[in-house]
């Protein structure tokens, strides 16, 4: 039977393509129209002199929805929703970083007026790093709110209370869901009736069930139009409708949504429930033009792209040879820079003992058991090179910007395309090459090759790995494994 097409909402059909080829298609800073003049400075003095293709779409597409202040949309309109679909690696942060800060620039009393949510404590820490180098000397205050300090500590970076009721501290809040939720609940002043951008990053993973309903919570403190003392009832928003009379009079701060994420859901469903406004689709997931200039067979299987500078290989292999494939990729083929992904806690922690117990190899692990400064520390020393052997699970590493990868090794084949994207997403950053390893157990080996081919991936090459090449490491590796079992009990 011919397949059902789902019905695509126009925006979602025909959305603006960004190029996906990013060495390419750089854009330098000057030519993208529009961009304060101290933000040039900032960018040119971090190294940045030329945009990749998703922030030259993108910034401009941002501040032109604010191109009459903050307070009023383009010709008072309300600004459309912005959504943007584009690989691991492409340069999503700057792309909003850079409009809000300047958006925001001008700004005279300081209240919660950008508000990101991250799914990962580290990837919010990254993303306010970024806001921190471009809000500095700007008198815009950024707060990180991830539960790294104690619940009062972050109300002290929140909020003041004055005489005359309470007073915002920052400007731009980048926050994790269940932390967000706590203060907007229990932190007396906190309050987002003035914000202005709602930015979802890894939107796919905050649309699932578990942090769809900290996103309903920010929109509703976000129309709550609260008499609280002090404040000027000017502003006061009400959920948007039907422009009456009574709701044109005064002028409404817009709401404005931006979700970016490399695997953002097509299902309309899904993104129904965010309740976007003329949304905007920016996408670099498209099918090729052949060389005659016409479109090529527009492959709708397309979902996902993958950075251009990686390969693909897999290894088809039993249980018991996967740890002798790891230490064999380490000690003879002399991998260095290796992020390895388990499918859990324990099973990345038993590999990790393993691997330490064997020799030979620099390893440490990365999972949500490690306390949050010893997974600074190890990053760091990743960066550095100090370590070789990076073994962590799916959770952790997501959306992580891990300098000079030049391996991912899925240890244990995903389940999911999604998990696949994300994790070989971590190497061949921003044009860079790198090389993604997949251990399949023979009996996976058929599931696995065809949610590759359903997500129209076809160039992975089988790489075999002979069992003659993993007989020397035997030996040693059974000693090890005694070792580990002596050291469990």
């Amino acid at each position: 039977p011919p397949q059902v097409q789902p019905f695509l909402p126009q925006w979602l059909a025909q959305p603006k393509r960004v190029q996906k080829r990013i060495k390419d298609n750089l854009c330098p800073i000057s030519d993208v129209p529009g961009i304060h003049p101290r933000l040039l400075k900032k960018l040119q003095m971090n190294g940045i002199d030329s945009f990749f293709p998703v922030q030259a779409e993108v910034i401009p597409a941002i501040l032109q929805s604010a191109s009459n202040g903050y307070l009023l949309g383009r010709g008072g309109y309300r600004p459309k929703d912005i959504c943007v679909s584009a690989p691991t690696g492409s340069g999503k942060t700057l792309a909003f970083v850079i409009p809000i800060v300047q958006v925001l620039l001008d700004r005279v009393v300081c209240h919660v007026r950008a508000l990101v949510v991250l799914p990962t404590k580290e990837l919010a820490q990254q993303v306010s790093k970024v806001f921190n180098i471009y809000t500095d000397g700007t008198g815009l205050k950024v707060a990180l709110i991830t539960g790294q300090k104690s619940f009062a500590k972050e109300q002290e970076m929140l909020v003041q209370k004055k005489v005359s009721g309470y007073c915002s501290l920052a400007d731009i809040v980048v926050a994790t869901p269940g932390r967000l939720t706590d203060h907007i609940n229990q932190t007396p002043g906190f309050s987002l009736a003035q914000l202005r951008f709602l930015i979802v990053d890894e939107a796919d993973r905050m649309i699932d069930d578990m942090h769809q309903n900290c996103l309903n919570q920010i929109v509703k403190a976000a129309f709550q139009g609260e008499n609280y003392s002090g404040s000027n009832m000017l502003f006061q928003r009400t959920k948007p409708g039907p422009i009456t009379a009574a709701s044109s009079c005064s002028p409404q701060i817009p709401l404005q949504k931006l979700l970016f994420s490399a695997t953002l859901t097509q299902d309309p469903e899904k993104l129904q429930q965010l309740d976007l406004f003329q949304p905007r689709l920016f996408t670099s997931v498209y099918s090729e033009k052949n060389r005659d200039g016409t479109e090529a067979e527009q492959d709708t299987n397309n979902k996902y792209t993958l950075p251009e500078g990686l390969s693909q290989c897999y290894v088809p292999c039993d249980l018991n040879s996967k740890p002798l494939l790891l230490l064999y990729f380490m000690l003879k083929m002399k991998f260095t820079r290796v992020l390895c992904f388990t499918n859990s806690r324990e099973a990345s922690h038993r590999l990790f003992l393993l691997v330490q117990a064997f020799g030979g190899v620099t390893v440490a692990e990365f999972s949500s058991r490690l306390p949050p400064n010893e997974r600074k520390r190890t990053m760091k020393e990743f960066d550095q090179g100090k370590i070789q052997l990076l073994i962590s699970t799916d959770a952790t590493a997501r959306g992580i910007d891990v300098k000079g990868v030049n391996y991912v090794i899925n240890y244990d084949a995903p389940q999911f395309i999604r998990t696949y994207i994300h994790r070989v997403g971590r190497t061949a950053r921003a044009g860079t090459a790198g090389v993604a390893f997949s251990l399949v157990l023979r009996i996976q080996e058929r599931r696995f090759l065809r949610m590759l081919r359903d997500a129209g991936i076809r160039d992975i090459q089988k790489h075999p790995v002979k069992g003659n090449s993993l007989k020397p490491l035997v030996q040693q590796y059974e000693a090890a494994l005694c070792k580990l079992e002596k050291t469990v009990k």
